[in-house]
């Protein structure tokens, strides 16, 4: 029996991957605010990838992004039914600040 690493890494998305997340967002209701913030992520992370000669400044603004599309509905709905918020944490407190 040989080992097997306990966490797989995610594959790299497929190339054609930042156009299709454009698309979507193109096509969702806050596309007027998430559009362009899609836009400075994936050029701050294509610079740093030009920088790096890594791609994984892509891959995880991909990641991100696509996380985002796919979980907004839900988030949509926790606040449209009149969930308080009010003891929430900051996301910042999560995810660290972006820089």
């Amino acid at each position: 029996m040989s080992a097997q690493p306990v966490h797989q890494p995610a594959p790299p998305p497929s190339p054609a991957a930042a156009a299709q997340l454009r698309e979507r967002i193109r096509r969702h209701e806050r596309a007027a605010h998430w559009l362009p913030a899609f836009e400075r992520d994936w050029n701050h992370a294509l610079e740093t990838a030009r920088q790096t000669f890594d791609l994984t400044p892509l891959h995880e603004a991909i990641r991100e992004w696509a996380g985002r599309l796919d979980t907004a509905p839900t988030v949509a709905a926790f606040l449209a039914g009149g969930m308080d918020t009010s003891d929430g944490i900051p996301l910042e407190d999560v995810l660290g600040t972006r820089g």
